[in-house]
């Protein structure tokens, strides 16, 4: 396994005022900021079982598979919410993805990603990904160019644009005696890394495939994030690589899992995207490929097998060779990223797959 770095360096942000000083190849507007205790009078939705849908990223064809995932459980007496958290727009440019894709969230309990953020906004900024120093600037470029795009989509649908801009940065969920939180990026900021892979453990490459240095966010920023929510667990997405760790707070059991891409390939030579399951039901699913228990909780990472063909034909049909989206995440979609399932658990997270 590569992970040895003698270089890790932590970061913490100031409670007073969250900031990440990494974020040079693109913006953080302040309006993305909020404060762990700010999860204390957040929206609040009682739940059974739950999928966490982070980085749908337009891919219907995922989409269709997480509905049958659903359907199936309910057929089996459980009843599944779905919680979209974040970039569940990217890819789609064409109608019928952008009318399917946004009308699932906003049925579901949904929060917005930077994506949705700043197309919905109606400004020509940047895509808001805030990416870190140690991403490559050009494949930060390249998501502004697709945010351009997605924007002429999105301006032909004032009325889906309204109701993305009322959904929360933040929302939680209550599942038995537990609290869990849901964003996009991290326990401050709409776009923050803290919960990034890279950043939790010290794995090396990040999600462009740049070596990265081995920042880690300290234990301290999280151990704070953590009690000032008052939450067991966060839920997150965002920064694209998926991860789950476990630690230990005040003599509680806490987690952090990530999805990384519930419409992308997560490993090498892999195609199918990632889910986060939250559950009362304890057991473990037959599909699960990593997982753990907190406080009587259940959280596992559950694939998504769609159609790769008749994604990629989907993806080609409105991201042609040349095209920023195809330059920048083909390889992604066709291989997988330079990342290993191993590389995506920690602490007593088990793994149920090799």
């Amino acid at each position: 396994m590569r992970h040895s770095h003698t270089n890790t360096r932590l970061i913490g942000n100031n409670d007073a005022a969250p900031a990440d000083d990494n974020a040079s190849n693109s913006s953080c507007p302040l309006a993305y900021r909020y404060r762990p205790r700010d999860f204390l009078t957040a929206q609040t939705d009682r739940i059974h079982t739950a999928y966490v849908i982070g980085g749908l990223y337009g891919n219907t064809e995922a989409l269709d598979v997480i509905l049958a995932l659903r359907d199936a459980e309910a057929r089996e007496g459980r009843k599944v919410d779905l919680v979209f958290n974040g970039d569940y727009n990217w890819f789609d440019i064409d109608e019928d993805s952008f009318c399917r894709v946004n009308k699932a969230a906003l049925q579901g309990l949904s929060i917005r990603g930077n994506v949705e953020a700043e197309m919905a906004s109606g400004s020509d900024g940047d895509c808001g990904c805030n990416y870190p120093d140690y991403v490559n600037p050009e494949y930060a470029a390249r998501s502004n160019a697709i945010m351009n795009i997605l924007r002429q989509r999105a301006r032909q649908h004032p009325d889906i644009c309204s109701a993305l801009q009322q959904l929360p940065f933040i929302r939680v969920l209550e599942v038995g005696d537990s609290r869990v939180g849901i964003v996009h990026g991290d326990a401050q900021s709409l776009a923050g890394w803290d919960f990034a892979a890279e950043r939790l453990s010290p794995i090396g490459k990040c999600c462009s495939g740049d070596e990265t240095g081995g920042e880690l966010t300290s234990a301290e920023t999280l151990e704070r994030c953590f009690r000032d929510a008052n939450v067991h667990a966060f839920a997150s997405t965002h920064t694209c690589l998926p991860h789950a760790k476990d630690y230990t707070v005040d003599g509680l059991s806490r987690l952090i899992i990530n999805n990384g891409a519930a419409g992308m390939p997560n490993f090498a030579g892999t195609g199918y995207g990632l889910i986060t399951r939250i559950s009362q039901d304890t057991a473990i699913p037959a599909d699960s490929l990593y997982g753990i228990t907190i406080n009587d909780v259940r959280f596992d990472a559950i694939p998504v097998r769609f159609d790769t063909e008749r994604w990629i034909a989907r993806f080609l049909s409105n991201w042609p060779p040349e095209s920023p989206a195809h330059i920048a995440y083909f390889n992604r979609i066709v291989s997988g990223p330079d990342f290993e399932l191993n590389d995506a658990v920690a602490g007593s997270v088990s793994l149920y797959r090799s």
